[in-house]
């Protein structure tokens, strides 16, 4: 039996060692877009964006590492689509692999903005992407943060440490508030203005300005334009899935899967892209832990053991000498009691319920005490 795997990401990289310390010894092909080894993507917007950090140090392996895998990695190739009843992926360079088993792990796709590109305009995704937009940083004076969610608010604390005048623009009327809800919200903003961060939030960006080409403001609903030599859009992104049209599998904000992440007989989905049933819902989870742990689960189906996908979710941000870790399901409508230390002193852990029930358990700056919190997710 050999297996397929598109996408050279940490829910790819996984997958394969998953595999072989289970004792799998056949053959196993990585299909990878980029042209560099796997590597990690939450460094991109703060260790890698802010020169702490180069290329080298965001490699998830380094080369001895994978060659001892002995897997093939087909890098520099994006695949262009998928016949699922022969499990054959075709390339933009003209391949036609063909596998017992294919694991689709090609992550997301950043949105943009409308209109025509423009220097000094960014989105951050890639380790191309966020090599790029450093050498604006560093080249640059005002930036322009378009998003307020996690990757929005890394970018603007990043870019507040290298010196640059930040704005952070948005929709929501606190950062993370669809996620975490108006309380913690409340005090991220605070966070951001007590370093710097102009906040812009509770309204919609309509474009872009220029000069020849090059981005010379955001313009908010209200008329305002925000003046910018750089522009960072994040505005979420999406399931990289336009590649499977057409191939028969079930599309809808991601590859859909059973509780076991099989798409199809012998397609299996794992990381950003795979969307699964889990207990009487559908879910997609855009986070790092949930690549790793479901590319694993990925393994061990591929291999006969039957095992349902049902983990605790989990994430964490880092943001000036913040972090937050967060555990479980929480959402804006959730009822948040402080369960452990004080708001005021900046060391707390965080309850979130809906109901009876408690769905999610944050920490801000408590992480050992934030891990025994959690016991009491998997228990509710």
């Amino acid at each position: 039996m050999s297996v397929l795997v598109v996408g050279a990401s940490a829910a790819g990289l996984t997958t394969v060692e998953a595999l072989r310390r289970k004792g799998y010894r056949e053959p196993i092909t990585v299909l990878g877009a980029e042209w560099h080894p796997p590597y990690d993507r939450p460094p991109l917007s703060k260790q890698f964006l802010c020169g702490d950090w180069d290329e080298a140090r965001t490699r998830l392996r380094p080369d001895t590492m994978l060659s001892a895998l002995d897997a093939e990695f087909v890098l520099g190739d994006s695949a262009v689509a998928l016949d699922v009843d022969r499990r054959l992926v075709r390339t933009a360079a003209g391949r036609a692999l063909t596998a017992d088993a294919v694991v689709i792990a090609t992550g997301l796709t950043p949105r943009r903005l409308p209109g025509p590109d423009l220097q000094g305009v960014h989105v951050l995704r890639t380790l191309d992407d966020a090599a790029a937009l450093r050498k604006d940083l560093v080249e640059g004076a005002r930036v322009v943060v378009v998003g307020d969610g996690v990757l929005g608010a890394e970018i603007a604390a990043t870019a507040r440490k290298l010196g640059l005048a930040v704005t952070m623009a948005g929709p929501q009327a606190v950062p993370l508030e669809s996620q975490l809800g108006p309380m913690v919200g409340g005090l991220l903003a605070e966070l951001h203005a007590a370093e710097g961060v102009d906040l812009r939030l509770g309204m919609a960006v309509t474009g872009l300005t220029d000069v020849d080409g090059r981005v010379s403001g955001v313009r908010l609903a209200d008329g305002d334009v925000l003046p910018a030599d750089v522009v960072v859009v994040a505005l979420g992104a999406s399931p990289a899935t336009e590649w499977l049209d057409g191939s028969g599998l079930r599309l809808d904000n991601g590859v859909v899967c059973d509780a076991y992440c099989r798409a199809a007989d012998g397609v299996y989905a794992a990381g950003d892209v795979a969307r699964w049933q889990h207990e009487d819902s559908l879910l997609r989870l855009e986070n790092r832990t949930n690549a790793t742990e479901q590319a694993m689960c990925v393994a061990a189906n591929i291999l006969g053991e039957s095992l349902a996908y049902r983990p605790i979710p989990y994430f964490w941000t880092d943001q000036f000498a913040v972090k937050v870790q967060v555990h479980g399901r929480p959402s804006a409508d959730a009822e948040v009691t402080v369960a452990e230390g004080n708001v005021a002193d900046g060391r707390f852990v965080a309850h979130y319920r809906r109901g009876d029930r408690l769905v999610a358990v944050l920490g801000w700056n408590l992480p050992k005490q934030t891990r025994v919190h959690r016991e009491q997710l998997v228990h509710a």
